[in-house]
């Protein structure tokens, strides 16, 4: 039995479809990731799963049990989903430990039993010990860390986390929200979480659903959705892609601006262009074999570098490769390119109606057009 689940349920506003027929489903102890851009629908989902708003039509059950159906709708307070926002909303006038005992609200463990509970979800989120703080002296992570331990609490059926890191610089927002799983799986809770940070769902989530315009594109693990997206939108919303036009096909295999490619599989009618990652584009000397290309710019983080090539008749190309000397390529060098693994086929846009994403390196920002990181760095052998 499912732990949640949400089967064709709508939601309107007016003129505007918020759900348009949502299908979910999360086993219980598990950590969901409703993945989408501003507007898609996701938090709209989060409040009626919350039981803030009502269903037009579908169903949702909670531990099997129906929660909202039409005509018929659990209050949140029946429901007894807990919910972490956004700016984690403590009591300013409450301590720490007093703020998580508040999530117990009026279950009767009795004042021994409420302050063991207490020390114990404090433990769980590393904040031992801080529990005579007041909210204005713990850091803007301490205190989303006290706004999970208090929705712990009580061990909801369902936790449901908006956006949780958002307001947290990016140094921090890694450090708390590894933190949070942890102690998400050591209670064993059942939790979804709403976000637009790919980073975030891909390292934090058992599963992904990512949503669009009111419906769910792709629901499965995030080595799944990464590596087979279920079409160009996914695949450029969800990391980095590029897509590159077929120009040949001879049965799995496909000819590009790069060569000749082996595909996942047979293309299929009106599947004209194949996607990569970055990652499967590798750089070497012009000398080599390869298909010719010419650095554009180079995008350094450190870590790594995202390098933007052009190849044949100005096919833009990405290439991400750790830090060395690729990453201190100068724009205007020739080299050669090389394909690992297998590229994925699609239709073309025009053909399925969607729009062109540009996605972004988990962890980075959007790629610019500058010349970072290429400046006093000894040059390789490139032409």
């Amino acid at each position: 039995m499912s732990a949640v689940e949400v089967v064709q349920v709508h939601k309107a506003f007016g003129q505007v479809q918020a759900l348009d027929g949502v299908d979910l489903s999360l086993g219980a102890g598990k950590l969901l990731a409703v993945l989408g851009p501003s507007g898609c629908g996701k938090t709209t989902l989060l409040r009626v799963l919350a039981g803030f708003e009502q269903i037009d039509a579908g169903r949702i059950a909670l531990e099997g049990r129906a929660v909202s159906l039409p005509g018929v709708h659990l209050p949140p307070h029946r429901r007894h989903a807990a919910i972490v926002p956004q700016d984690g909303g403590l009591f300013p006038h409450l301590s720490v430990a007093d703020n998580i005992a508040f999530g117990l609200g009026r279950r009767k463990l009795g004042r021994r039993g409420t302050r063991d509970r207490v020390a114990e979800c404090l433990d769980l989120v590393g904040l031992t010990g801080l529990g005579s703080r007041m909210p204005h002296e713990l850091s803007g992570g301490q205190q989303q860390r006290v706004a999970v331990a208090r929705a712990l609490a009580p061990r909801p059926p369902l936790v449901l986390l908006d956006e949780p890191f958002s307001a947290l610089d990016a140094t921090l927002r890694t450090e708390v929200r590894q933190v949070v799983r942890q102690a998400l799986a050591e209670d064993g809770a059942t939790a979804l979480m709403v976000t637009h940070d790919q980073a975030e769902a891909l390292s934090m989530a058992d599963e992904i659903a990512v949503m669009r315009a009111g419906r769910i594109l792709q629901a499965g693990r995030p080595a799944e959705i990464y590596r087979a997206p279920v079409d160009p939108w996914v695949a450029g919303f969800v990391g980095e892609a590029q897509l590159l036009p077929v120009l040949e096909r001879d049965g799995q295999r496909v000819r590009t601006v790069l060569g000749w490619l082996g595909v996942t599989e047979t293309p299929g009618p009106g599947q004209t262009q194949v996607m990569l990652r970055p990652e499967q584009v590798t750089i070497h000397p012009a000398t080599d074999p390869g298909a010719p290309a010419t650095v554009v710019s180079v995008d350094y983080y450190g870590h790594d570098a995202l390098v933007i090539l052009r190849a044949g008749d100005h096919t833009t190309v990405l290439s991400r490769v750790v830090d060395g000397p690729q990453a201190a390529l100068q724009p205007g060098t020739r080299v050669t390119v090389a394909v690992l693994g297998r590229a994925r086929c699609y239709a073309d846009y025009s053909e399925t109606g969607a729009e062109p994403v540009v996605g972004h390196p988990a962890g980075h920002d959007a790629p610019g057009t500058g010349d970072a990181g290429t400046s006093g760095s000894a040059q390789p052998q490139y032409h």
